[in-house]
């Protein structure tokens, strides 16, 4: 019988396609990754029948690197690495999925690719290709074009197999290289040289990439904005008018405002003098609402961000899980036309039943469903779109994304909101004010789509050539707003905009600055550079390069769009960019006293107030900052660097006074500084407030002992004894403290052991006593 390897990205797919075209027939075995099974069962593919034997990857199985000889970080000029050879081979982690992979094909007479069908994916395949055709002469390669896990779209790739397309595989390449030769070259070389001159924790790596730098560079510049923004008075007059009946009305001025005051004023007194107004122009007409167009990534991670309050890395984890569990289609398209051969009908059909949505539905299919389409193609994926209703228990994130989702395809393909506006203009002393008024005839989609308003204002009676005295004329001062700081929607539309990342790795690049703590979110959802942001954009802004700017990179993403399109020649590409950034690179290392002066300013002189120790995560292997995640085993794969600084507790114990324990890196222990008191002998904490006292009331031998806490509610986390404040006694501010003998690291001499001659017993370095050591101090308890 012929036999059939089919290679899918990861073990859900692999897993979903076989049940799919087995009809839930399909036997599972093991394979050498314990993560990525092995599907089998019969189907006819050709004409013939043919044992179909479905497995997967767990994204890129391969993996750009420099030799041997180049992965020094000290003993490596960083300049060399733009000409280092860079190889290509299996990863550690793909180790036993290789083993699993050539086991099998030898086995078969055909490869069929299932992988993502966007460039990533086509890459991948590659992979899978060059894995398997040294192994087997004559074998049969094929790739499977889908957009959504369902039995219809699965029938209909088998049917219609096309040959994998190397072009794309190509540009990919291209990247991987560039990505690992640009971000090697400038992350090694910035990061040991603020790690020597500012103090920067040896473990913190300081990241490069060609797509993260300008992401960071959009909300520093924002961000500069807003802080350089000077604000400027203006003036400006309002006309109010309530008629009898109490119905009220406010007449908007034609100037808008002056930013000067005598001319306002002037404009104001003309007025006062014969405030007679009379109505010079009424008009009706008809105002459509627009329903929204088909959806793609980018507008959906810009909805789920002003929504749901989703990251936009959130939103696509989440978005995958749905397309895994056939829910939605293929969530990583540019794409916002329906293609004509799209029956929408039965996608409609599927959500009657609900009781949020299922009546408007029902609605829809009355009318007949006429999509609102955009201006955008991939020529790949259709808009997302929901393929069938949950049959399952979905999480809350699941559920409020794919309500997001069906409610946005139920709008867009219904119909726009109708209503009457109408506009009144009237004259006062040859100034003209003007009011509008709204009547919705038919909300149409507004029934669905709860994310958009629009509201009823309704005007009183007025007739042409009606004159009237306003209740109200008054001259109002205000001042001009500084921009807003950037949300995360706002980020992702520049970079859709200028061309940075793909609409697959916008959420990608955002976590990556927000790991390496360049930016931060703020209570608003709004991005504000940290220090570290702002010093590295503006040193090498100061250099005059455009590493912050989007232009670069931009360029490159065309590029690489047109090797996908048989436009350029992919080794012209590579050989072109690491030119240029070759010779940035040589400038910046002539120009670094610039950066040193940007970071100077942010961190002090160098050798001084080091900053704070990095986030607990460990370094990310592979290229630095541009690739995306695709090469973990769902198993494995965890949030853990995006996790925000954990608080180690022992929930067994009492909380209330227990000073809190970051699992941060070790950092030397600070050398002795007497802490200020007041008059009553009362330390500043490290908030530089008075420190309040509490005493230990949990039964030890510290019990009835006093000691200082923080004064602006633990912010600090100071914590000194009271019998131990005098001149020598060390508090250590930054979530650090010192206890004992005070004594540096370098000089202090090993503690005897309970077993010593002389028969003492060891003492605990935080309280003093014996019986116990400083891991089980009764003090940590209070």
């Amino acid at each position: 019988m012929h036999r059939v390897l089919n290679v899918a990205e990861k073990n859900d797919a692999a897993k979903s396609l076989a049940r799919l075209l087995s009809k839930n027939s399909a036997s599972m075995r093991e394979g050498f990754s314990r993560f990525n099974k092995i599907y089998e069962f019969n189907y006819q593919l050709f004409n013939q029948p043919a044992q179909m034997i479905f497995t997967s990857v767990s994204g890129h199985i391969m993996n750009s690197d420099f030799t041997a000889a180049h992965n020094s970080w000290a003993q490596v000029d960083p300049v060399v690495l733009f000409d280092a050879p860079v190889q290509k081979k299996i990863t550690d982690r793909a180790a036993d999925i290789e083993k699993t992979i050539k086991r099998e094909i030898i086995k078969c007479q055909t490869l069929i690719i299932w992988t993502d069908c966007d460039r990533e994916g086509e890459n991948i395949g590659y992979e899978i290709i060059n894995l398997c055709r040294p192994l087997k002469t004559g074998l049969k390669i094929y790739r499977a074009r889908f957009s959504e896990i369902t039995y219809d779209s699965a029938v209909r790739a088998l049917l219609n197999l096309i040959q994998p397309d190397e072009r794309i595989s190509a540009a990919v390449d291209v990247r991987q290289e560039l990505d690992l030769r640009i971000g090697a070259a400038f992350t090694r070389f910035q990061t040991l040289r603020l790690q020597r001159l500012f103090g920067f924790d040896s473990k913190q790596i300081i990241s490069y990439g060609s797509c993260q730098f300008p992401t960071l560079g959009f909300i520093v510049e924002r961000y500069l904005q807003r802080e350089n923004f000077i604000r400027e008075p203006f003036w400006k007059i309002i006309v109010e008018h309530q008629i009898e009946n109490n119905q009220f009305c406010e007449f908007t001025w034609e100037r808008n405002r002056l930013f000067e005051h005598q001319p306002c004023l002037m404009i104001y007194d003309m007025i006062m003098d014969e405030p007679l107004a009379k109505v010079i122009d009424i008009k009706s007409k008809n105002k459509s609402k627009w329903r929204p167009t088909a959806l793609d990534t980018v507008e959906m991670e810009k909805l789920a961000s002003r929504k749901l309050r989703m990251t936009g890395k959130k939103t696509m984890d989440i978005a995958e899980k749905l397309y895994m569990k056939g829910l939605i289609s293929y969530p990583r398209t540019e794409t916002n036309i329906f293609p004509s051969e799209i029956n929408l009908h039965p996608l409609i059909q599927n959500q009657i039943n609900d009781q949020r949505w299922g009546a408007f539905a029902q609605r829809v299919l009355n009318d007949g469903p006429r999509p609102r389409n955009g201006k955008n193609t991939d020529k790949a994926h259709p808009p997302i779109h929901p393929i069938r209703y949950p049959d399952g228990q979905l999480t809350d994130e699941e559920n409020k994304l794919y309500e997001l989702i069906v409610r946005h395809f139920l709008a867009c393909v219904s119909k726009d909101a109708q209503g009457d506006e109408t506009i009144i203009k009237i004259n006062i002393s040859n100034e003209i004010f003007h009011a509008s008024g709204l009547i919705i005839r038919e909300r149409n989609y507004l029934d669905v789509y709860i994310y958009d308003k629009w509201s009823e204002k309704e005007l009183p009676h007025y007739e042409l050539n009606q004159t009237f005295y306003p209740t109200k004329i008054e001259m109002i001062q205000g001042e001009t707003s500084p921009p807003q700081l950037l949300t995360e929607a706002d980020l992702i539309a520049l970079m859709e905009k200028h061309g940075i990342g793909t609409d697959a790795t916008h959420a990608e690049h955002i976590a990556k600055i927000q790991e390496r703590l360049y930016t931060k979110m703020n209570s608003d959802r709004r991005f504000e550079p940290e220090k570290l942001g702002l010093g590295l954009c503006e040193g090498y802004d100061k250099m005059g390069h455009a590493l912050s700017k989007p232009h670069l990179r931009s360029e490159l993403e065309n590029q690489l769009k047109a090797i996908c399109e048989g436009r350029a020649n992919p080794a012209d590409v590579l050989r072109e960019q690491i030119d240029k950034y070759r010779q940035v690179f040589i400038v910046t290392a002539a120009q670094i006293q610039k950066l040193d002066d940007a970071m100077t300013k942010y961190f002090g002189p160098p050798g001084q107030n080091p900053p704070p120790p990095p986030p607990p995560r460990p370094p990310p292997s592979g290229p630095f900052g541009d690739r995306t995640n695709r090469n973990q085993p769902p198993s494995e794969r965890t949030n853990s660097l995006n996790r925000p600084l954990q608080v180690s507790r022992n929930n067994n114990n009492n909380q209330s006074a227990r000073p809190q324990q970051l699992n941060r890196p070790a950092r030397p222990l600070q050398q002795e500084q007497i802490r200020p008191t007041n008059n009553n002998n009362v330390p500043k904490c490290n908030c530089n407030v008075d420190a309040k006292e509490l005493t230990v009331k949990k039964d030890g031998p510290n019990k009835g002992r006093s000691f200082f806490r923080c004064g602006n509610n633990d912010n600090c986390n100071f914590f000194a004894w009271k019998d131990n404040t005098t001149s020598t006694s060390t508090y250590v501010g930054n979530n650090q403290r010192q206890y004992g003998d005070n004594q540096p690291n370098t000089t202090r001499q090993r503690r005897q052991s309970d077993n010593d001659e002389d028969g003492k017993q060891r003492k605990c370095g935080l309280c003093k006593q014996t019986g116990h050591t400083r891991r089980n101090c009764p003090s940590l308890n209070l």
